[in-house]
């Protein structure tokens, strides 16, 4: 491991706990990702348990809720408290307007989400996070996990005469990139966007690698060889590098929410002939800012 990479990793793992008073808040790994225990989602939430809950988001980028028994307005309640929710797009032919289902029968060939990827980054202004409740899993030990990406420290870890060339770019995300293969309804209108290619938090204004292999086809700076052969090695540094990663087993009743801003995420398809079902709600949010 190169010097900068473990000072990277070092910054991240020697950050001390805070002291939650209304929460019990336990790391997945040291760089990504916390099981958050002592909170009813099916209840108001008391204020000072909510900001205890917005620290240990921007701390840990991905929370797990588990053993939570809640309705689709709890759903949707909870999702509010960090912004507007966000319109399925397209929308869905029938049911709330705000909830996307998120299901694999048992004789699906694939699923979404099934490889590397931030939400819907081909908009103007792509989500700040969603929140995904599953309720029926492949049967106990037959997969369907779904793994997670720190944004941020794929950006530290690079060299920094990487990190210096990436630094000024942009990229085009294309809503077309992400749906090859699939017709989507005639009326519906494919999002295409330039964003910077290295972006900050809008809230903690930490820098993080903006790319994901779903949605990023160039980056206009570049040639169309320079283009490809740079987006490739940043797509084969996010999947190859497990030091990035967390890994959450879903049992049903667990809510996951991240940070579609410095997360990427990956719903493994390890689990045919079995079934899933969930229903993810999603948050507004705002302009990508370099």
């Amino acid at each position: 491991m190169e010097s900068y990479e473990r000072e990277a990793l070092e910054a991240v793992t020697t950050c001390p706990a805070r002291p939650y008073r209304t929460l019990t808040v336990d790391r997945i790994t040291p760089v990504l990702g916390a099981e958050v225990s002592g909170v009813d989602l099916s209840r108001e939430i008391p204020a000072t348990q909510l900001e205890e809950i917005r620290t240990a988001f921007l701390d840990h980028h991905v929370l797990v809720f588990r053993d939570q028994e809640i309705t689709v307005e709890d759903h949707k309640r909870f999702a509010a408290v960090f912004g507007e929710l966000r319109p399925v797009n397209p929308p869905p032919p029938e049911g709330d307007p705000y909830i996307l289902e998120i299901r694999t029968t048992s004789a699906a060939a694939n699923v979404a989400g099934n490889g590397w990827h931030a939400d819907g980054t081909a908009d103007a202004e792509p989500s700040l996070g969603s929140m995904l409740y599953i309720t029926e899993i492949p049967e106990p030990g037959c997969g369907g996990d779904t793994l997670f990406a720190n944004m941020h420290l794929a950006y530290e870890m690079l060299s920094p005469a990487m990190r210096s060339l990436l630094d000024p770019l942009t990229a085009i995300h294309d809503g077309a990139h992400a749906l090859a293969g699939y017709t989507p309804p005639a009326d519906y209108v494919i999002p295409k966007s330039e964003h910077p290619l290295v972006a900050r938090h809008p809230e903690t204004d930490r820098k993080l690698l903006y790319v994901n292999k779903a949605y990023t086809s160039r980056v206009p700076q570049l040639s169309a060889q320079e283009s490809s052969a740079l987006l490739d090695m940043l797509f084969d540094t996010i999947a190859s590098r497990p030091i990035l990663h967390c890994r959450v087993r879903w049992t049903p009743g667990t809510l996951v929410l991240w940070d579609n801003r410095c997360v990427q995420h990956h719903a493994l398809y390890d689990y045919y002939p079995y079934a899933r079902y969930g229903q993810r709600v999603a948050i507004n949010g705002s302009a990508v800012k370099g």
